[in-house]
């Protein structure tokens, strides 16, 4: 509203306030209110980490015991954390592209990690319409650091041409599995780092953070977006000799993982991205990544604080599956999918189920926590509802404001997966029930299970024959959510 100005009421509280002096003042008082009020109508800057392969039971606020996330367990303090928080999908490239479309794996263009040669993987097409685009459009900075895995340099899935202004990272989740790679990606330049396939000198996430750091600096008087898609703690396993791993080195009984696959191990002659290098230490080295991460989250909180942005800026972390097994990698030993049955590639809620935390400093209130059953697709209409403009068509996502800001929740009626390879999965959590169908490629031995969460949390008893209305009906929502498309088949894994 307009501020005003009754002359006539000012003169008679007080002639001597009818001064042209004393007006002065007044309209300048005005002006700083009213520019006040502008500077406070700013949209609030958005940073959202996602981390690559991180079960829900790796940090200490869901209950890990061994490995030390002091930074995430007080972002989790300082505002909210979900319960029941979903992925899109039980691997890399489909869950991202959930993510950006707000479309789930039953529709989202991208449905299984399929590779391109002779780098990256099959692009999100030109039509669309991702997160990063509608940001950028409503006046937003907008940047991508990490792992993208969603359409190579130069096609219609490059980062640059689905709305980020910049991205700086591993565009190829293949090349992603080395953790001192020889090129990284500088938008449309190859950003080469000699010799360190040789030398292991140049730890990517050492340079990728730095970037995101830097983004924030550079954009702090704007509002921006910080995707930061991180690839810790995927495999390889492997980490720089510094005090987080000195932190767990030795205090674990170790089994070494050893690849004697040709082109494994740094130094090889037929050096090959693909695999994964050998890990005398695997259980230190793991909890020193996750607690390396925990650091890099806490120095993003730092400089955000530093810089006065705190008050003015969302900060979300997740992860896009649950942990992995791979490289010699033991998720049982370090409880990393908490309660939950089942890892990354399964649907079974440890495959899916991820850590969610949110903190926005004078709207959400500290050390609150949120039950409500959300995923990934649900971050694209919460950004429309917070910038109050309309979806685009055809997303699956149901806004979570409300949530955040301690309002009425609209709730999801199902959420649905599918998953492409080990046969074709397909899941429904429906209320709290929880269907999943195995083998659905192979009609022959196709498997149908079905869950009660509520009393049985770690999917143990199958009583779909004795809830045959539930099955019947989350069967319904299989055949009804899963758009066919060429990616039905089996896929190589990421």
């Amino acid at each position: 509203m307009r501020n005003t100005i009754n002359h006539s009421n000012f003169r008679s509280i007080n002639p001597k306030l009818y001064h042209p002096v004393h007006w002065l003042l007044v309209i300048l008082i005005i002006q700083s209110c009213q520019f006040s009020d502008s500077l406070n109508e700013q949209p609030p800057n958005i940073i959202y980490i996602l981390a690559d392969d991180l079960g829900i039971g790796d940090l200490g606020i869901y209950g890990q015991k061994i490995i030390k996330t002091p930074h995430l367990d007080q972002l989790a303090q300082s505002g909210l954390r979900f319960l029941n928080h979903y992925s899109g999908s039980t691997v890399c490239a489909p869950a991202r592209s959930v993510l950006m479309t707000g479309q789930h794996a039953g529709k989202t263009p991208i449905r299984g990690n399929k590779e391109v040669w002779p780098e990256g993987q099959m692009s999100l097409p030109d039509e669309s319409f991702t997160v990063a685009e509608i940001l950028q459009e409503n006046g937003y900075i907008t940047g991508a650091f990490g792992k993208w895995g969603l359409g190579f340099v130069g096609t219609e899935g490059d980062p640059t041409h689905q709305g980020f202004d910049t991205f700086f990272g591993y565009n190829c989740q293949r090349e992603a599995h080395r953790y001192y790679p020889e090129h990284l990606w500088d938008n449309q330049d190859r950003y080469p780092i000699k010799d360190n396939r040789i030398n292991q000198t140049v730890y990517a996430p050492d340079l990728i953070h730095a970037r995101a750091l830097d983004f924030i600096k550079q954009h702090q008087d704007k509002p921006f977006f910080l995707y930061y898609p991180s690839v810790i703690p995927h495999a390889e396993l492997m980490i720089p000799e510094n005090s987080f791993f000195e932190t767990y080195r030795g205090k674990f009984e170790e089994t070494p993982w050893i690849n004697s696959a040709i082109g494994a191990n740094y130094g090889d002659g037929d050096f090959n991205v693909a695999h994964y290098a050998t890990q005398i230490q695997p259980k230190a080295t793991m909890a020193a990544m996750i607690s390396y991460l925990d650091n890099q989250v806490g120095q993003i909180i730092e400089l955000v604080d530093q810089l006065g942005l705190s008050k003015n800026t969302i900060i979300m972390f997740t992860s896009d599956n649950g942990p992995h097994q791979e490289g010699g990698a033991d998720p049982d030993f370090f409880d990393s999918n908490g309660i939950n049955r089942g890892y990354k590639r399964d649907l079974y809620e440890g495959g899916i189920k991820v850590p969610f935390l949110v903190s926005w400093q004078g709207v959400i209130p500290k050390n609150t926590v949120s039950n409500h059953i959300s995923s990934f697709a649900d971050f694209l209409p919460t950004i429309t509802d917070l910038l109050d403009i309309d979806n685009p068509e055809n997303i699956d996502g149901i806004s979570f404001l409300p949530t955040l800001e301690g309002n009425t929740q609209i709730k999801h009626e199902y959420l649905y997966w599918e998953f492409h390879e080990l046969g074709g999965r397909q899941a429904v959590r429906y209320g709290k029930w929880k269907g999943i169908k195995l083998n659905v490629k192979n009609p022959d031995i196709t498997q149908f299970e079905l869950y009660d969460l509520e009393n049985d949390p770690q999917e143990t008893v199958n009583i779909s024959q004795h809830e045959l209305e539930v099955t019947s009906r989350i069967n319904q929502i299989m055949d009804s959510e899963h758009i066919s498309s060429d990616l039905f088949s089996l896929l190589q894994k990421d």
